[in-house]
């Protein structure tokens, strides 16, 4: 070991050391930098483990001294013959005690592959010989965040983890005659992610990319908030009765596709038709009951009388006599007597997007609507069973932003359901849940929001909810974002795991320090001056808090920007304006055009 100095002063938060002489430091600056650790002895065999935090120095008459700031982070406690790394401070040193380098013999020791610290996810930054692993269950059985500025590494340090994950390397997948059993789902925003999956050849990946085009969401699998959310207007003055009215619709039609279901409720994922709702909200604005003697019920305009709403109005929109105070065609209008033509108007409106089609008009391969018995069909799609892959990403790039929330909300909602109730179905059969979901959040501060929108409430809800139970059932988050302070405070107060790139501003630097622990300050006051792929990462998962050099995917994620410089140095280039239109408006052949 390569002693350096004395401990001069001591506490649980800061040690303070002086180093021997000038040749000691100049003969050891490599090693005793910013970020780097050093260990210190406590006459006990023990060492107490500390990371370097500033450093300064003082020439008093060509004389110079100098002194370490560093914050302990644990201890390597003597375990018979061997030494074994402890977090926190179980061991403090006093002043006089020996300070010694890291040297690479107990970095080695540290972050080796041993036992349960068996995942890679990079190297040393201040040692790029030394491999650092992490604790993969404690990794992946808590919820992870990972952040950092545009340009940072964000999404290949994502993609990287991931690709460790299922088996992918420089070589392609690996896994292929042997797929292993992992679980992932991608909420990918701009498209970015599967470019990190296709992979082809002998050693192809399988993998669920599910785009707009691609994804069948049926409107019946939404609960009452997120069809609420959908359809109605909260802010409305009547929004109380719209909602009542469609509460009352929605379950007389489920009822009415459903009987085999003995008690189907607003929030059962079954079939019912959207528009058989609209035509029963249709004919409750419409309505007029008769009141001559005898009567008191919805008159048709043949005389008929309705004696059931829930049998008569689904299926057309009917005509009713005009009311009238004369006795003999006296009829009154209905309670809800014009209350709904803005309601009908905004359904109305609603099932006449095209963009909607993936929502509000899905079909199977064969032309069908999706029914009640395709439920099974589409949890497998959800979760990369119907193509037996072991990642799935719904591409969201196309999907309207009026209807992002409701979406995820509905997506997310769904995973955490087959996961609650697949553990309890196992947890009952005396096994433990044997398919765990990672649910990827990229990009999270557009839908789970620090504030408290209502634009943004259905995904909130459902992303908060498993970030605070999720874990319970096999179902881990990792919420990644470039602005942290603008995510859900309760969903990163729940991470247990950070990975941390470069942060360029200041509050979002300010949040994350405040959600690291305290003996972490030092490393993330680097959160700014970090370089690409160069993270801080800590957590449970991490021996100690360090900072990692995370290398790049193959293949990369397509979040490259531009090399505009470059490009503009180059010759004049025409644009294929016509493919460019042809694909804005979805033209069937557009990918088949030569560009121009």
């Amino acid at each position: 070991m390569s002693r350096v100095g004395s401990v001069m002063v001591s506490s649980p938060s800061q040690i303070t050391v002086q180093i021997d002489s000038l040749e000691v430091f100049e003969s050891n600056k490599s090693d005793l930098q910013v970020g780097k650790y050093i260990k210190i002895e406590d006459g006990n065999h023990n060492f107490a483990i500390a990371i370097v935090k500033n450093i300064a120095g003082k020439n008093d008459d060509e004389n110079w001294e100098f002194a370490i700031d560093a914050t302990p982070i644990g201890a390597l406690i003597a375990n018979g013959s061997e030494l074994e790394f402890k977090k926190g401070t179980p061991v403090l040193p006093v002043p006089t005690e020996p300070v010694y380098i890291m040297d690479s013999s107990t970095l080695d020791v540290l972050f080796s592959n041993d036992g349960a610290f068996n995942f890679n996810i990079g190297t040393l930054s201040n040692n790029v010989a030394v491999d650092f692993n992490l604790h993969g269950n404690r990794f992946f059985s808590k919820h992870i965040g990972i952040v950092g500025s545009t340009g940072s590494g964000k999404s290949c340090a994502v993609s990287r983890v991931l690709q460790n994950v299922v088996g992918i390397t420089q070589d392609g997948y690996t896994l292929h005659d042997q797929q292993n059993n992992s679980h992932i789902v991608i909420f990918d925003l701009h498209s970015e992610y599967a470019a990190a999956f296709s992979i082809d050849g002998e050693r192809d990946f399988t993998l669920n990319n599910l785009t707009v085009d691609g994804l069948q969401l049926p409107y019946w699998l939404m609960n009452s908030e997120e069809l609420e959310s959908m359809f109605i207007e909260s802010s409305e003055s009547n929004s109380h009765n719209q909602m009542a009215i469609f509460k009352r619709a929605v379950i007389a039609n489920k009822k009415k596709h459903n009987p085999s279901l003995v008690d189907a409720t607003y929030d059962t994922p079954c079939y019912f038709s959207i528009n058989e709702v609209v035509n029963f909200i249709s004919n409750i604005d419409r309505e007029v009951i008769g009141r001559k003697e005898g009567e008191g019920k919805p008159k048709l305009l043949d005389g008929t009388l309705v004696e059931n709403q829930e049998e008569s109005y689904f299926e057309s929109r009917l005509t009713f006599v005009a009311s009238s105070s004369a006795a003999a065609t006296k009829a009154t209008n209905g309670p809800f007597y014009g209350e709904f033509n803005r309601f009908i108007s905004r359904l109305e409106t609603r099932l006449s997007d095209d963009r909607l089609r993936f929502l509000l008009k899905p079909t199977k391969p064969d032309g069908e609507r999706f029914d009640t018995s395709d439920f099974n069909l589409l949890l497998k799609q959800f979760i990369g069973y119907s193509n037996k892959s072991n990642v799935t990403i719904f591409d969201l790039s196309g999907v309207p932003f009026e209807v992002l929330s409701v979406t995820i909300s509905l997506l997310s909602r769904i995973i955490f359901d087959f996961s609650f109730h697949n553990s309890k179905l196992k947890h009952a059969e005396g096994e433990e849940n044997d398919v765990p979901i990672l649910l990827v959040c990229e990009e999270a501060h557009n839908y789970v929001p620090a504030t408290d929108s209502s634009m943004y409430r259905a995904s909130r809800k459902s992303i908060e909810r498993i970030a605070k139970e999720g874990r319970k059932y096999g179902l881990s988050l990792m919420v990644v974002s470039q602005r942290p302070s603008e995510v859900s405070p309760t969903i990163f107060s729940q991470c247990s795991n950070f990975i941390a790139l470069r942060l360029t501003n200041k509050a979002d630097q300010n949040y994350i320090k405040g959600l690291l622990p305290e003996n972490t300050s030092s490393a993330s006051e680097m959160l700014p001056s970090l370089g690409q792929g160069e993270a801080l990462v800590v957590g449970d998962a991490a021996i100690m808090p360090s900072l990692v050099q995370l290398p790049k995917p193959i293949p990369e994620p397509k979040s490259a920007s531009v090399d505009v410089h470059t490009v503009w140095c180059e010759s004049w280039s025409e644009a294929s304006f016509e493919n460019v239109i042809k694909r804005w408006r979805k033209e069937r052949d557009w990918q088949t055009e030569t560009p121009t």
